[in-house]
């Protein structure tokens, strides 16, 4: 069974690529799109209080990434309370319809950490009105099932700091999170290379979200399609099922028979 044989779906929607990529940062939106294409990515988050609305003369990101063939995942990327959040992903639905959206609500400016009370609070409050939130959160399999049962479709723990690139920091309590509930885990945040990314897969994690990793490379497209093939790499792993962890060498090869 080959990668693309290993669907998941999240909110009634199935998707193939395990990969959502961001559109913030590039040189250009040219430049997005051609990063997209690359890692075959088919769901693209979008800061919705940084849409141009106001110059119709400006490109714009649906000139080069089209909506009808990519999904858009609305987010509240520079909300600080909740109020700010559901009334961001309000004006999202009524702009262009969305119900599927990813929610973060952040704490402070310095470390970006989400506030898990507003967090928490806003999930609800938007789940009870019909949204489906896929929430940015901290790697707390206690917060993560809080989550669940207030109405989020899909968990998205930090694997780092946002923008960080400093990778996944936290392997124990991320497994934690992926056997603690039934809903998809997608790690968002802290990736930094290839290796991040498979990490995050050889986990467990359903998938990765990632913006500044290949925005911020030295050739964008490139990395994007590096991550394309980390993702699948550290998919099928997970699923081979990976040799036990041993304290001592064992032999390749037997020593019983030996002449």
């Amino acid at each position: 069974m080959t990668a693309h044989d290993d669907s998941w779906t999240v909110a009634g929607q199935t998707f193939r690529s395990r990969l959502i990529v961001g559109t913030g940062k590039y040189k250009d939106f040219a430049q997005n799109a051609a990063a997209v294409e690359a890692s075959g990515a088919e769901i693209v988050t979008v800061a919705v209080r940084r849409v141009n609305i106001a110059d119709p003369k400006a490109p714009m990101l649906t000139d080069f990434i089209d909506p009808k063939k990519i999904v858009y995942l609305p987010n509240t990327a520079g909300c600080y309370t909740g109020e700010e959040a559901i009334r961001t992903l309000r004006l999202a639905r009524e702009a262009g319809g969305w119900e599927l959206v990813k929610l973060e609500v952040l704490g402070e400016a310095k470390t970006l950490y989400p506030d898990m009370h507003e967090t928490l609070r806003a999930t609800e409050i938007l789940a009870k009105e019909g949204f489906k939130p896929m929430v940015y959160c901290v790697d707390d399999p206690i917060a993560a099932k809080r989550l669940e049962d207030v109405g989020a479709v899909a968990i998205m723990p930090l694997g780092a700091p946002i923008g960080s690139g400093l990778g996944i920091q936290n392997k124990v309590t991320i497994r934690l999170i992926v056997e603690g509930t039934s809903l998809p885990v997608l790690v968002d945040a802290g990736v930094g290379t290839a290796s991040d990314a498979a990490v995050a897969m050889e986990l467990g994690c359903t998938g990765v979200l990632m913006n500044t990793a290949i925005a911020e490379a030295k050739d964008p497209v490139m990395m994007a399609r590096a991550m394309k093939f980390a993702v699948e790499s550290g998919r099928l792993a997970y699923r081979a099922g990976r040799m036990g962890r041993r304290m001592y060498a064992d032999p390749s090869s037997p020593l019983a028979g030996l002449i």
